[in-house]
């Protein structure tokens, strides 16, 4: 046994209990289950082209001598990115922390607690930095979040008749590059019209819908906008404000000038550049359009105690319900990094912000003086962390870089520089020293900074923020490890226990795969710094989308998606490309079958396709007949099947290559969503079954952290023809010849966890992919066989096997009076989050164990699972009060003098013996969602705010 081998220590089941765990399935071997689990005819006939693979102490040996090919300039770049300081305290506690990283997005509201409370601290620093009514839980980056505000302000046109035609949107030509490129990406298959130019200049037509300004500028300048809101209000124009979370410390912010969506990064409170992610985008706007908002809410509400309890809220909009009707396929945030955002506002408080945000400031005003002085003159009229100077550019950045130090050259005698909190005296003086050599004179040394203020006075922030207690009392480290200890032993993580959510793959992060975010030479790079200092990054990005060519089975792979949906978006993004090119640009039917997952359609809508959804059989499978007519009569207009593989009920359906050859045969694309290719990887791929274009859920699959909901990565993989319409961007071009416009704001997207996915990939090589396959595929028909005679699974394979999740029949249980969301919950007191609930079929559960579980874990939830089905026997339809409609206990209820209820303390809190060892309490009650959707609070409020009267 190779015992540095890195599979030993990923895939959980140890090799003297396969003869058990065969037993109990029924099989003889893991390669007997496999051929009875997986179709013949789309089985790989060799195995992957993939390097032999690295111990854990050989791959960080060489991530470290790759990172040391990264240069680390002083970054002084901006369009967006700032280097940033991490307080320790949050890097260590947090960023660095399996208890924060390893937990899954907050469904289960009662197990999530901590999370949900650093979430609600994060949307009150935005609700109240930008002056708006209402934030959600954060986006994916700058430059997706304006467009979901494009998006909103589209949809909300509607309500006045006089707009609901108007498709005009106004983009100043101050805002970001990488901005008005994903802009330019998601404005045509809606509808809208994008006209870029001078706010200045604006007619103010009533053939506006909108328009987005960007507060300051893209190199620096204060615009005052009042005027420009002013006139617009008139027109009923609705505003959007891309703005500079930092800068609003010191400015009006944009609520108070009139703005009807904030949007913008958190990047610069406290999270690494990163080489362009993951980063907490935010998004602010007015309560009246809570609906169309895109994203999370995390809202506040009550138990059924009484008790102040937080949760998700208003999910009635997103995607999963609202399919092709909702205004965005977004249902992920950056959760890890809001948190991180959340809490470096608490770290620092509103006196810290003012004080890194007048340093800041100072520095860029003491630089600007000291340059006119050297004769190098500053064109801003007013700004707060940029400037603007004349200068010959090709001499400055020859000197610049002879020093380590980038700068933004906008041409050829106009030289940008945007200041951060990590800028020092002595870096001031080296910026100076650059110049001196560029024009050949001598500058005069800084020794302080000026108390000179270069804003308008119209402008300089008046109100107040950051009032609430939490934000006024975690400034020494002490306070602020134990309050997010506190936080943290709210969560219920993947340190503490299984999570066993289908679809959703909640696999082991390794501490060899996440070590090296750490690295300074992996975290500090700018994402437009020039590609010759990233020459690291740029070796392991390509050999990464060349390890996920391999095991897809396609030509070409772009990283830049930034999340599994807006993976979707791309990939039917260059169908239409590559369909436009050669002159089939009317196809607009994308065919979904009816199980598919909610932003499936939702994703299609929003990519200017039409939804034709086709049947599901009995047995789960996808109905070819129907989908044969389907194609048959919409083949003129045909442009795509999303299908998923495995199915999203669990099972390999023998018929996929017949599918797909419908499909072929009237003009479609076949897009496969890589939400389950867990199941496939090492035994078949999307291109070895027929498939044109797949994405893939690197925080599924490939073991990057859900982090509590984010951050994700979802490059595509696509077919030799589609190669050449992978998407580039606006400063760094990537993606093919005739690429289509950005996806998200960074060349390679999140490029920082990607790292991850190539640490996984690289550790295991091709045995260890395969036998992590293997192991999946083991560890689900294990649960199935366990629970058999307990329950029901929904759907099977011809063989009778499940893929690597299966669907438990609940719905039977309702003649108990017990319902699927009661077993969730009583799952709970048993130290365990619920599999996914009500998806992809109502009243069922859907559970997936990954090939991280051994075989301890494995019975202890399935003891907890046929536990329960023993409760649900004893419960009655005529009697609520049991164990299961009370669930979870909480410590709080536990401990209690007046004990009323019809089962013992020892039932509630303790039904396995082994919870005695490892008990995880819930941090409240069943929380009144129906309460707090009425009742909406999203920001930190006293408890008047929110208790009926």
């Amino acid at each position: 046994m190779k015992t540095d081998a890195f599979a030993l220590r990923h895939i959980g089941p140890r090799e003297n209990d396969l003869q058990h765990m065969f037993k109990t399935i029924g099989v003889d071997s893991i390669d007997q289950l496999i051929y009875e689990t997986l179709p013949d005819d789309i089985r790989l006939k060799a195995p992957l082209n993939l390097e032999p693979a690295l111990t854990e102490y050989e791959y960080l040996n060489h991530i470290a001598q790759l990172g040391n090919k990264n240069k680390i300039y002083k970054s002084y770049i901006g369009l967006g990115y700032h280097p940033a300081i991490v307080p320790a305290p949050i890097q260590r506690n947090i960023f660095e922390n399996p208890g924060w990283y390893t937990a899954y997005t907050p469904y289960q509201a009662e197990i999530a607690q901590g999370r949900l409370e650093a979430l609600l601290n994060y949307q009150t620093t935005v609700i109240e930095l930008t002056g708006m009514e209402i934030a959600n839980a954060s986006l994916l980056d700058e430059g997706t979040s304006a467009a979901e505000a494009m998006a909103l302000l589209f949809d909300v046109r509607t309500r006045d008749q006089k707009k609901n035609k108007v498709a005009k949107f106004f983009v100043s030509e101050e805002i970001l590059p990488q901005t008005l490129s994903v802009l330019q990406t998601r404005s045509t298959p809606i509808g809208v019209e994008l006209v870029i130019g001078n706010h200045e200049e604006f007619d103010f037509s009533d053939e506006f819908f909108g328009a987005i300004l960007q507060y300051p500028g893209k190199f620096g300048q204060v615009h005052d906008y009042a005027s420009f809101i002013t006139n617009a209000k008139a027109k009923d124009i609705k505003i959007a404000v891309a703005a500079d979370i930092l800068s609003l410390v010191k400015l009006t912010s944009p609520g108070e000038l009139g703005a009807d969506v904030v949007v913008g990064t958190t990047q610069r409170f406290g999270i690494p550049m990163g080489y362009g992610g993951p980063h907490a985008a935010f998004f602010a706007t007015k309560e009246e359009y809570k609906r169309s908002m895109p994203g999370r809410i995390i809202g506040v509400t009550i138990d059924v105690n009484g008790n102040r309890a937080l949760r998700m809220a208003l999910q009635t909009r997103e995607q999963h319900i609202k399919r092709e009707k909702a205004t965005s396929n977004i249902c992920t945030a950056q959760v890890l990094l809001a948190v991180m955002a959340g809490m470096y506002a608490v770290y620092h408080g509103p006196k810290g912000l003012q004080y890194i945000a007048d340093k800041v400031h100072a520095s860029a005003v003491t630089t600007a003086d000291a340059l006119n002085k050297l004769g190098v003159y500053q064109t801003n009229t007013s700004f707060f962390d940029t400037i603007l100077v004349k200068a010959d550019a090709a001499k400055v950045k020859a000197a610049a870089e002879a020093k380590e130090i980038n700068f933004y050259y906008v041409d050829a005698d106009t030289v940008s520089i945007s200041f951060n909190e990590t800028t020092s005296i002595k870096d001031i003086n080296d910026i100076l020293a650059v110049f001196a050599e560029a024009t050949g004179k001598s500058a005069e040394k800084v020794t302080s900074l000026t108390e000179t203020v270069a804003l308008p006075e119209n402008l300089v922030r008046t109100s107040d923020f950051l009032k609430h207690d939490v934000f006024n009392k975690h400034h020494s480290e002490t306070a602020l490890m134990r309050y997010i200890k506190k936080l943290e032993r709210l969560d219920l993580a993947l340190n503490h226990s299984m999570i066993s959510l289908g679809s959703c793959t909640m696999k082991l992060n390794a501490a060899a795969e996440m070590l090296p975010l750490s690295y300074p030479n992996w975290n500090s790079i700018h994402p437009f710094a020039p590609i010759e200092q990233a020459e690291g990054y740029q070796i392991m990005l390509k050999k990464l989308e060349e390890q996920l060519n391999v095991i897809t089975g396609f030509a070409g792979t772009t990283l830049q998606p930034n999340s599994g949906a807006q993976g979707e978006y791309a990939g039917l993004m260059v169908i239409r490309a590559y369909q436009k090119s050669i002159g089939q640009e009317h196809r607009n039917i994308a065919l979904i079958p009816a199980s598919a997952h909610g932003t499936n359609p939702a994703t299609a809508h929003m990519a200017g396709m039409e939804v034709v959804v086709t049947k599901t059989s009995e047995n789960g499978n996808i109905d070819v007949e129907d989908l044969r007519a389907k194609a048959i009569l919409h083949k003129d207009n045909l442009a795509c099947l999303m299908v998923t593989y495995p199915s999203t009920h669990g099972v390999y359906e023998a018929s996929i290559i017949e599918v797909i050859k419908i499909i072929h045969e009237n003009g479609g694309q076949v897009y496969m969503d890589g939400a389950n290719m867990n199941a496939q990887v090492g035994l078949t791929n999307p291109g070895h079954i027929g498939a044109d274009v797949c994405h893939l859920n690197l925080h599924k699959t490939f073991a990057i952290p859900h982090g509590g909901g984010g951050p994700g990565v979802g490059p595509i993989c696509v077919a030799k023809h589609l190669v050449p319409f992978l998407p580039t961007n606006p400063v760094i071009t990537t993606g093919g010849d005739s690429a289509i416009t950005a996806i998200s704001a960074a060349p390679w997207g999140s490029a920082l966890v990607c790292l991850i996915s190539y640490g996984y990939i690289t550790m295991l090589g091709e045995e260890g992919l395969t036998s992590s396959t293997h192991h999946a595929i083991l560890n689900a028909n294990y649960i199935k066989e366990r629970l058999a005679g307990h329950y029901d699974t929904l759907y099977t394979g011809e063989m009778n096997r499940a893929a690597h999740e299966m669907i438990l029949e609940c719905r039977p249980f309702k003649a108990n009076g017990i319902e699927v969301t009661d077993i969730a919950k009583r799952l709970m007191d048993y130290g365990f989050h619920a599999p996914t609930v009500s998806f992809p079929v109502a009243g069922t559960l859907m559970i997936e164990p990954t090939e991280s579980e051994n075989l301890e874990e494995l019975d202890r939830f399935c003891d907890a699972m046929i536990s329960i089905r023993k409760e649900i026997d004893e419960a009655s339809a005529d009697d609520k009060n049991n164990v299961l409609k009370n669930s979870p206990h909480t410590l709080a209820m536990l401990t209690t003098d007046n004990w009323v209820l019809p089962y013992t303390r020892e039932k509630a809190a303790f039904p396995l013996d082994y919870l005695h060892e490892n008990k995880f309490w819930p941090g409240v009650r069943r929380v009144d969602d129906a309460y707090g959707d009425r009742n909406l609070i999203c920001s930190c409020a006293p408890i008047e705010a929110y208790m009926e009267n």
